[in-house]
């Protein structure tokens, strides 16, 4: 009884345009009406019980702009508007400031991503450039070694040098790429043949047991012209030995 008495004492009588209140119950969902009950919504779910307080406000305006119109209350803002701001200008300036220093320092920070990726390229390139340089080095060194061998008797690995010098890539690819095996694959061929059986080619048959005619007594004991054993040359001037040294003496006397 006390409250209604205090409520009775400061209400007013006032005209709903002075008031502007509109209550409404729980709004139904237009795009599914079944689901849309009071018992359908979850107070515990965010996004129903957020869902359900938006259709309400917007059927409270919906409600309300028909009688404001019809109250001739304007309900547009004018377009020569003016309202005082919220904040000062001293504390938008301040807000202004830090807007500004923010994207400086974002516009700083992406020109030092770009320069380490331009750093990051320049070394990779670089690093390209060295390892191709060793490549040729090192192919060119080979080359050098069998042409010193005598596994190649050619000297194209000058002109390619020159022509990789000269920045001619291309031109030096082709005049490397020849027709046919190279020298090593020809050293090959020559010194193992070319495939097939190995083990036991060298073994004496019958028939070449029983062939002597390419015997050579001469060659094979070491007396033929040209033949002086082991030792070649220096044992055509070989000394005599000592009982030959005698003879030698006692036919002269």
């Amino acid at each position: 009884d006390g409250l209604k008495l205090c409520l009775s004492e400061f209400r007013q009588q006032l005209p709903w345009v002075e008031r502007l209140d509109v209550t409404l119950g729980q709004v139904i969902d237009p795009v599914s009406p079944s689901a849309s009950n009071k018992d359908a919504v979850d107070p515990e779910n965010d996004f129903q019980r957020e869902m359900s307080f938006y259709r309400q406000a917007q059927a409270a305006v919906l409600d309300a702009l028909p009688r404001l119109r019809k109250l001739q209350v304007p309900t547009r803002r004018p377009d020569d508007y003016f309202a005082e701001m919220a904040k000062s200008d001293q504390q938008m300036q301040k807000i202004r400031q830090k807007l500004k220093s923010k994207q400086e320092a974002m516009e700083r920070s992406e020109k030092a991503k770009q320069l380490r990726a331009m750093r990051k390229y320049g070394k990779k390139v670089q690093t390209e450039i060295l390892q191709r340089r060793q490549k040729e080095k090192k192919n060119m060194l080979n080359a050098v070694k069998k042409y010193q061998k005598g596994l190649s008797d050619k000297l194209d690995f000058l002109d390619e040098e020159q022509t990789s010098s000269q920045g001619n890539k291309k031109g030096s690819a082709s005049q490397r790429m020849k027709k046919g095996p190279n020298a090593k694959r020809r050293y090959k061929n020559q010194k193992f043949g070319f495939g097939g059986k190995k083990k036991g080619s060298k073994w004496n048959t019958k028939e070449s047991f029983n062939d002597v005619s390419s015997f050579r007594p001469k060659v094979a004991h070491n007396k033929g012209p040209g033949k002086a054993g082991k030792g070649g040359k220096k044992a055509l001037n070989k000394r005599p030995g000592k009982r030959a040294r005698q003879k030698m003496k006692s036919r002269a006397r």
